[in-house]
């Protein structure tokens, strides 16, 4: 009887264990936002100025890819270089694509906040939140367009996701101080 018991206890546990591995699978399979050659420049970036500039190149293939256009580039051998660098325009649903890039958004800004964080004076901070505001101004007008012409769910939760990163980024961009004028080195006071 005893022995009855425990082969049923295990033959339950094993079933169990069976049946839930495909749900566990399908949720382990995770998308990254970068694809592996944008998370290696990311990390070969050290200064905040230029990693910023990563995230919006990134972001920038994202809705390169969403609107089915080839990255522009002045000759082929930019094009070459391009692809070299970047690789391939990532692939994905238009869902997925637009996650990526309000991800990529959200990326950018906690990267400044933690500069930000640690060194409140670093005169990177301003910079890079000055050139990620001004890419938002050039993303805002697809975003709006994608978000008029989307009647899926998922692509308009990515895109309501994007959009609060691009308010959060503008917002942060007016709370600077004007930036420094240059002095003429050649003027003399």
């Amino acid at each position: 009887m005893l022995r009855n018991l425990f082969f049923s206890t295990c033959a339950f546990v094993i079933c169990a264990l069976f049946t839930s591995l495909p749900v566990q699978a399908t949720n382990t399979t995770k998308r990254d936002h970068l694809t592996e050659q944008e998370a290696e420049l990311v990390r070969e970036a050290q200064a905040l100025d230029k990693r910023t500039e990563v995230f919006i190149h990134a972001a920038e293939r994202r809705l390169q890819a969403v609107n089915g256009a080839a990255p522009v580039a002045a000759s082929p051998k930019q094009a070459q270089k391009e692809m070299d660098t970047w690789g391939p325009l990532p692939k994905g649903t238009r869902a997925e694509l637009l996650n990526d890039f309000a991800k990529i958004l959200d990326e950018a800004i906690n990267n400044i906040d933690d500069v930000a964080a640690r060194d409140a004076s670093n005169p990177l901070v301003p910079k890079a939140l000055r050139r990620l505001a001004a890419a938002v101004n050039d993303f805002l007008p697809q975003i709006n367009t994608l978000r008029a012409q989307s009647r899926d769910g998922e692509e308009l939760s990515a895109l309501e996701d994007a959009l609060d990163n691009m308010q959060q980024i503008a917002e942060a961009a007016k709370r600077l101080p004007p930036p420094a004028e240059k002095k003429d080195k050649n003027k003399k006071n």
